[in-house]
């Protein structure tokens, strides 16, 4: 382009003398072939930037293919990772809430345990016998004084049947953890 552009300024010149000056066949043949020439470049220039710019464009639409490519992977990629974590964080809070539940289990049977033990302690009355052999045997517990007792106590848990049911075991089994799990 630059080469047409320097030959222009001289052809726009060679072109007002020869339409004012001259009419000879030549001259105009040569001027025909000149504006031919100019044509015949401008043409291949024309086309060799438009084959430039159909590369750039098909080399741009090539790369953001590829990076779709590459985000979707990543993206693809990304959901798994937050499935699985989404897994694990089910997972764990089934096996918190089976734990909260063993929890609240094992602190009713201490406080029972507690109970008993308090009283057993309350109606035994320590009065040492002797075995067979002569040995210390130990507590002697008189019926009448814990029935006693137990007659006073009847509001106590452990010896309300209302409370069974909340001493019977929990079982946590594999199952239990199967519905809180995300496919």
């Amino acid at each position: 382009m630059a080469c047409s552009s320097g030959t222009s300024s001289t052809t726009s010149s060679q072109l007002a003398a020869t339409a004012a000056g001259s009419n000879s066949g030549s001259d105009s043949s040569e001027l025909q072939a000149l504006m031919h020439e100019r044509k015949r470049k401008r043409m291949v220039s024309n086309r060799e930037s438009a084959r430039r710019s159909r590369e750039r464009k098909q080399k741009h639409l090539d790369d953001l293919t590829a990076q779709v490519a590459q985000l979707t992977e990543e993206n693809g990629q990304i959901l798994t990772s937050i499935n699985i974590t989404t897994q694990h964080f089910l997972s764990l809070e089934a096996d918190n809430s089976i734990l909260r539940a063993q929890v609240g289990e094992l602190s009713n049977r201490l406080d029972s345990l507690n109970d008993i033990l308090q009283f057993l302690t309350t109606t035994a009355t320590p009065s040492p016998t002797t075995t067979a052999d002569g040995g210390y045997f130990g507590f002697e517990y008189e019926a009448p004084a814990a029935a006693a007792v137990m007659a006073e106590q009847q509001h106590c848990c452990f010896m309300n049947n209302m409370g069974f049911l909340n001493h019977q075991p929990l079982m946590a089994s594999a199952a239990a953890n199967d519905v809180f799990l995300v496919n």
